[in-house]
C-alpha cells in the first residue's frame, strides 16, 4: 500500500472511531463551534406507517473529508474543527506557500485528540504540495467520502477534473451588487464601499456594480467621487463612462472577472430583469445583492436570482459563516449537491433513515 493509500485508509478508520465518539468529544480549540450543538446521532422523526412500521433519521457524518486548498494556513484549523464537531476525519493538502503553519496548527490539533483517546489520524496534513501526489489523492474512493477544494479557478478545474471521489466546488465569487431605481442612495453607497474595499482579496468582496438607468445620474457620480479615495481602478459600459474620469470601456464578454483588488465593473441596465440576466450570465452563484425600498422587488430578486447567498440591503461581506451564525466554514460552497453556500457542520453531515417494526413483512 503506497503512502497516499495508507493515509486515506487511516483517516477512514478513524473516521468510523469518531463517528461512535464524536458526542463525547469536543474541539476545545474552536470556540464557537465548541460551543454549537451537537447533532451527531439527533433523530428527528417522521411517520409511522399504516402497517404499523415507524420512520426516523438519524443525522450521520460524512466520514473521510479531504480539504485542497491554497495559502491560507486558518482553513487547516476551520476545516479541522468543523469537521471534529461533525463525526467526520479530514486530509488537509494545503499550499506550499503556508505549508509550514499548516503543520504546526495541525499538529497542536492532534495533541487535543490524543488527549481525548481518539486517533490523531483523525487529522491528517498532507506533507508534500507535489501536485502528482494530490492527483494520486484524488482516486482514492474507497476511502474518501468527500472532495471539497477552496482556491483559484485553476485549482478548482483540476481537482473536479481529477477526481474519482464527489466534489464539492468552493469556486470563485464574482459577486454583484445592483442598486434598483427605488433604492436609498446613501444607503447603497456603504453597501459598495465596505462591499468592495473592506477586503478586496476575498470571494465575498463586490467585483460587480449594476445601476439601474433612473438612477445612475444620482448615483455613479457619488461612487466616482467615493472611488477616488480607494484610487480604484473603474471598468464598465459605455454608458457608465460619462461618469468617471479615468475607464476602461468593457466589451459585452469582458464582464464577470474575479479581481481581487481595487478594480471593479459597473454597468447601467435598464431594469431589475436585465440587471438578473446580467448576474446570470456573469456571476459565480456566490453571493448577490439587491439595494432597494421597494420590498416586492426585493422579494422577487430572492427568489429569481441563482446564487448561493442573496441579500436584500446588507453588505456582501456577510456571506461568511461565522457572520451567517454556523461558528465557523470550510468554504462556501457555489455547486448545489449536496451543500450551497456556507458550509458548517451540518453540511458536512447527512441523514440515514431508521425503519423500526414489530415482524412486519411485504406482501
Amino acid at each position: 500500500m503506497n503512502l497516499v493509500t495508507n493515509i486515506a485508509a487511516q483517516a477512514a478508520q478513524a473516521a468510523k472511531v469518531m463517528a461512535i465518539q464524536s458526542s463525547e468529544s469536543k474541539s476545545t480549540l474552536l470556540e464557537t463551534v465548541a460551543k454549537m450543538p451537537d447533532i451527531i446521532g439527533a433523530i428527528k422523526e417522521q411517520n409511522v406507517r399504516p402497517n404499523g412500521i415507524k420512520i426516523s433519521k438519524m443525522r450521520v457524518p460524512l466520514g473521510v473529508i479531504c480539504m485542497i486548498y491554497e495559502a491560507r494556513p486558518n482553513v487547516t484549523a476551520d476545516a479541522a474543527g468543523l469537521c471534529i464537531k461533525s463525526g467526520n476525519a479530514v486530509i488537509l493538502r494545503g499550499g506550499k506557500e503556508a505549508l509550514n503553519s499548516s503543520l504546526a496548527i495541525a499538529e497542536v490539533l492532534q495533541s487535543v485528540l490524543i488527549q481525548h483517546q481518539l486517533p490523531k489520524e483523525i487529522i491528517t496534513v498532507i506533507a508534500d504540495p507535489d501536485r502528482a501526489l494530490m492527483k494520486e489523492l484524488l482516486q482514492q474512493k474507497a476511502y474518501i467520502d468527500l472532495v471539497i477544494p477552496r482556491g483559484g479557478e485553476g485549482l478548482i478545474n483540476f481537482v473536479s477534473e481529477n477526481s474519482k471521489i464527489p466534489v464539492i466546488q468552493h469556486y470563485k465569487g464574482v459577486c454583484h451588487l445592483f442598486v434598483d431605481e427605488k433604492a436609498d442612495v446613501d444607503k447603497a453607497l456603504e453597501l459598495l464601499v465596505n462591499g468592495k474595499t473592506q477586503r478586496t482579496g476575498v470571494c465575498n468582496a463586490l467585483e460587480g456594480l449594476l445601476v439601474h438607468k433612473n438612477i445612475a445620474d444620482e448615483f455613479l457620480p457619488m461612487v466616482a467621487k467615493r472611488f477616488k479615495e480607494y484610487d480604484m481602478k473603474v471598468n464598465g459600459c459605455i454608458k457608465t463612462a460619462p461618469y468617471f474620469e479615468h475607464i476602461k470601456q468593457l466589451a459585452e464578454d469582458e464582464f464577470g472577472e474575479e479581481y481581487l483588488s481595487m478594480e471593479i465593473a459597473i454597468r447601467v441596465v435598464d431594469d431589475m430583469g436585465q440587471a438578473i440576466d446580467h448576474i446570470d450570465q456573469f456571476g459565480s452563484n456566490h453571493t448577490e445583492v439587491i439595494c432597494t425600498e421597494d420590498n416586492q422587488k426585493a422579494m422577487n430578486f430572492q427568489r429569481l436570482v441563482d446564487a448561493s447567498v442573496v441579500m436584500v440591503n446588507a453588505s456582501s461581506r456577510f456571506s461568511d459563516g461565522s457572520q451567517l451564525g454556523l461558528g465557523a466554514e470550510i468554504g462556501i460552497a457555489t455547486s448545489k449537491l449536496h451543500a450551497y453556500g456556507p458550509m458548517g457542520i451540518e453540511s458536512l453531515t447527512t441523514e440515514k433513515y431508521l425503519v423500526n417494526g414489530n415482524g412486519q413483512v411485504r406482501s
